[in-house]
C-alpha cells in the first residue's frame, strides 16, 4: 500500500503543472478574451484555470474581468493568498488588456461571457459589490474565504450575473457565510 501511494504521489508531482517554478510558468494570454481594441461595447468575463502545481489536480483559481464600454482595457479582480502574507489585501486589481492570462502554466477556460447592454447594467452592480467584499483582507484555502469565494461572494450578489462555478472551485461555498 505504501509504495502504491508513493507511486501515485511521484506521479502526481511529475504531472499537476508544465513548470516547476512559478517564476518561469507561462503567463501568455490564452486568446479566449474579447479583445478590448476592436470591441466597444462593456463585457464581463470570468475564468478559470487549475491551481498551481499539483493543487491544480484538486481545485481551480477563478478570476473576474470587466470592461466597461469603450474602454480599451480590463480591470481584472482575483484573490490571492500569498499577498495576505505579505501585508497586502488578498483582493487583487488590476489593468490590462489581457484578461485571459494562463494561471501559471494552466491555461483559463472562460466561465462567463457577458457583452453589450445587460454587460453595461450589471457593472455598477459589480463594483457595488466588489467594494463592499467581507473577506478583502483576509485568504484561507480551505474552507474559505479563497480566490473561488470572491466570485462565489459575487454570483450571491448580483444573480443576474447567472455565474455557475465548477465543482473544482474549493472555497465556493464559504460565499454564504456572510449572509
Amino acid at each position: 500500500m505504501t509504495k502504491t501511494l508513493l507511486l501515485i504521489s511521484v506521479l502526481l508531482a511529475l504531472t499537476a503543472c508544465q513548470s516547476p517554478d512559478w517564476r518561469t510558468a507561462s503567463r501568455e494570454p490564452a486568446g479566449i478574451a474579447i479583445n478590448p481594441l476592436e470591441h466597444q461595447p462593456a463585457v464581463i468575463e470570468v475564468y478559470a484555470a487549475d491551481a498551481f502545481s499539483w493543487r491544480g489536480w484538486f481545485a481551480v483559481h477563478t478570476w473576474l474581468a470587466i470592461k466597461p464600454k469603450a474602454s480599451k482595457a480590463y480591470t481584472v479582480y482575483e484573490v490571492v493568498g500569498w499577498r495576505v502574507n505579505s501585508g497586502l489585501p488578498a483582493l487583487r486589481t488590476y489593468s490590462t488588456p489581457v484578461p485571459d492570462r494562463y494561471w501559471y502554466g494552466a491555461k483559463p477556460k472562460k466561465l462567463l461571457e457577458i457583452t453589450g447592454d445587460k454587460a453595461t447594467r450589471l457593472i455598477p452592480q459589480l463594483e457595488n459589490a466588489i467594494a463592499n467584499y467581507p473577506w478583502a483582507n483576509e485568504y484561507k484555502v480551505f474552507p474559505g474565504p479563497n480566490s473561488n469565494t470572491f466570485p462565489a461572494w459575487l454570483a450571491l450578489q448580483v444573480p443576474e450575473m447567472g455565474l455557475e462555478l465548477p465543482f473544482r472551485a474549493i472555497g465556493s461555498g464559504y460565499a454564504s457565510n456572510a449572509e
